[in-house]
């Protein structure tokens, strides 16, 4: 026998299970899938083990999409503030880390097995069911008169589910009146990442905003990254930025070094907005006058140019860089204004073309998705197919690094699951 469910949220990440949460608490019955068998891997390995639950700042500015206002109705309506307020309630001790991010002190599963026990926390006859692994085959919308039984009707014979959605799974075929799709984006394939999201709304007649990794290291062609390849492991704080005019973002953060190009927080935070083909701009020593600190240097010290740049970059950076040319490689009262000159805006103005970023298997999240000119902003609801709804990572929407992808996980949920129970009703 089919069996029937309120909705069926496919996807148990941070979204789909905080949603779960949310919607049986609101009183539905809920079925919830998930291909793996490990429950919210992605939140288990964020974060270092710890999770960067939310950030203290979140709004809107901090996320990307193509329609940047879609964000605003849900972020307003389930803000960081209503989930610290959560994790409070569940005696999670945590920590604010830097410009607003917050951790656990002791590890992200207090994260996960907080949402499996607002799962638990049913009220009104709502419930959580968990099916995983396992495997979703087909979904179809279909109509039906089949009489079910609903124990919320007074007449048992109340025909429930006349629109529905049917989903064929390894365990069976099952029926609910709405369909919440909530299995993320393509990046870190390992854990379990797949394109099924972006599939289904395909399927549903959905456009799809160019996908792309982000929150990636970047990458560098081999013989022009061949200076620097020495460096791998050494971090400093930059400020990075890409684009042009209006459209220039800047951040001011660590950069690292790697083998293949840079990595580190300010890294990730471009690459969100660094487009192919285009250049990233470094200041390296940001928090000084460089050309000034240099001439003052050459009236008064006998260092060489590299150990007087040790005194602001780390040893080793400042050694590579002065090998670079031969002005630069003597004593700092010996050399030209020129040359200073031009070190200072080499060092000041730094200018690469990367040729790539690490791809989807280091991404932390994958930009673009569900077009959101094509949901509602109040509930996430599809404009195309009645009953079917997309949270999370899925929809193009895009935190910057912090903290604020998980808020986007928790803000559409909230968002989606109030949407389901307003249609339970109807």
């Amino acid at each position: 026998m089919t069996q029937i469910f309120d909705t069926t949220i496919i996807g148990a990440g941070a979204a789909g299970l905080f949603c779960s949460g949310v919607a049986a608490q609101l009183g539905l019955k809920v079925l919830l899938i998930d291909h793996s068998e490990k429950v919210a891997e992605k939140i288990r390995i964020s974060g270092g083990g710890r999770c960067n639950f939310t950030n203290r700042d979140a709004q809107p500015a901090n996320f990307l999409s193509e329609n940047p206002n879609f964000c605003r109705s849900a972020l307003s309506r389930y803000s960081s503030r209503d989930f610290i307020a959560l994790v409070q309630k569940h005696g999670i001790a945590f920590h604010e880390k830097h410009k607003g991010q917050l951790f656990c002190d002791r590890s992200a599963e207090d994260i996960i097995q907080m949402l499996l026990r607002e799962c638990d926390a049913s009220t009104n006859g709502g419930s959580v069911t968990r099916w995983q692994p396992c495997s979703v085959k087909a979904v179809r919308h279909i109509s039906t008169t089949e009489p079910v039984l609903d124990e919320k009707s007074a007449d048992s014979r109340h025909i429930h589910c006349a629109e529905c959605y049917e989903i064929d799974t390894d365990r069976g075929s099952v029926q609910s009146r709405t369909l919440v799709i909530a299995t993320g984006g393509l990046s870190i394939p390992k854990i379990g990442a797949t394109d099924f999201g972006y599939r289904i709304a395909k399927q549903f007649g959905h456009s799809l905003i160019e996908l792309r990794p982000a929150l990636a290291p970047l990458t560098f062609d081999d013989v022009g990254w061949q200076p620097f390849a020495g460096l791998a492991g050494l971090a400093l704080p930059v400020t990075i930025s890409t684009g042009e005019k209006k459209s220039r973002t800047s951040f001011d953060e660590d950069l690292l070094f790697t083998h293949r190009g840079l990595s580190g927080p300010g890294v990730l935070q471009i690459s969100s907005f660094w487009r192919e083909g285009t250049p990233i701009r470094m200041n390296l020593c940001p928090s000084v006058k460089l050309q000034d600190h240099l001439m003052r240097a050459k009236q008064t010290s006998r260092k060489l140019i590299a150990n007087e740049l040790a005194a602001l970059l780390p040893s080793r950076l400042a050694e590579s860089w002065a090998s670079q040319r031969p002005e630069w490689q003597r004593p700092i009262c010996e050399a030209s204004d020129k040359a200073l000159t031009h070190l200072a805006e080499h060092l000041s103005q730094w200018q690469l073309t990367p040729s790539g970023t690490e791809g989807y298997k280091k991404a932390e999240v994958t930009a673009g998705g569900v077009n959101t000119r094509e949901l509602s902003s109040q509930t996430m609801e599809s404009q195309k197919q009645s009953g079917l709804y997309f949270i999370g990572e899925v929809v193009d929407v895009t935190g910057w690094l912090g903290g604020y992808n998980f808020q986007w996980a928790w803000a559409s949920g909230h968002a989606c699951a109030q949407g389901l129970a307003a249609k339970r009703m109807d």
